[in-house]
């Protein structure tokens, strides 16, 4: 894997999840990583009542600071952040923050998603039949989240004529996502973001693009399907699986990448990047791209 000793990243939304996988993977190569969400320990997030009713969980797993601590265990400098990607004041403050303190900014990577904080369990269903807060929860706390963020990193970006933004999305090479239009135009709207944030970041050196992990065993994954990390083989359904590591693995190549500029406006799939820079999941293996199935 790379080695990015001296690299200042923030990386959002990651209390958990592929936030928190990222986070940690930048450690192990030696990154200084801003980890930003709204989950401390001292408080959780207090958004996901229907996810953690629906995976029997009392409160949200992981914090920030939990994140910052194992991104400083593996090897690098975590530094935890409290900041609602929702508000605009707590977004400018954080990379102010990163300015005043680093000088310098070299990794965006924008992963804070809203979209399921008011999952009601049902993973497809016409349009019609979905409620409006889940539109609200995809674009107003997923994809204005993206934005928002790299409006405030990007001066830094431009000022110092280097830098790259990675969004973490989903994409299966045009394929529509059936019975979750909601989701399929969030994630959409994202990897055009990126694209389009690539264009006009282009003559400054800088970019940017979109990048999509497989099927993960995130915390809510493990606990809707009643397992751990530990046992999660005992479940043939997550055989296809991949740890929140392994996209970490697929951010650290490309944030190595001398010669990123030529994939900036991409979007990528994790898998493919695995075989293009020989990285593994922790487990060994290299989990081909996610694909959908045919309707």
């Amino acid at each position: 894997m790379a080695e990015l000793s001296g690299c200042i990243a923030v990386v959002t939304g990651a209390s958990r999840g592929a936030g928190r996988g990222i986070a940690i993977e930048l450690g192990a190569a030696g990154a200084t990583v801003y980890v930003t969400g709204r989950s401390t320990r001292a408080q959780p997030a207090h958004s996901y009542g229907s996810m953690l009713a629906l995976s029997q969980m009392s409160q949200v797993p992981g914090s920030i600071d939990d994140t910052a601590d194992e991104v400083t265990r593996a090897g690098g400098r975590g530094i935890a952040v409290r900041c609602d990607h929702t508000q605009e004041q707590d977004v400018a403050a954080l990379f102010a923050r990163v300015q005043r303190e680093q000088g310098r900014l070299d990794l965006l990577v924008n992963n804070a998603w809203g979209g399921h904080e008011v999952f009601d369990g049902v993973f497809q269903a016409p349009f019609w039949q979905r409620p409006m807060a889940q539109w609200d929860a995809m674009f107003d706390r997923g994809v204005r989240n993206h934005l928002l963020a790299g409006v405030h990193a990007a001066p830094l970006f431009v000022q110092q004529h280097k830098g790259l933004i990675v969004t973490i999305t989903f994409w299966d090479r045009e394929r529509y996502l059936h019975g979750n239009l909601f989701y399929d135009l969030a994630k959409a709207s994202m990897t055009r973001l990126a694209f389009a944030m690539a264009e006009e970041l282009r003559p400054h050196g800088v970019a940017s693009l979109a990048l999509s992990p497989g099927w993960m065993r995130t915390e809510f994954v493990l606990a809707g399907h009643h397992t751990d990390e530990a046992r999660w083989r005992e479940r043939p359904e997550l055989a296809g699986t991949e740890s929140p590591r392994y996209v970490g693995r697929a951010v650290v190549a490309l944030a190595g990448d001398d010669e990123i500029m030529a994939r900036s406006g991409a979007v990528l799939r994790v898998g493919d990047l695995a075989q293009a820079y020989g990285f593994t999941d922790i487990d060994g293996r290299q989990v081909p791209a996610f694909e959908l199935e045919a309707p």
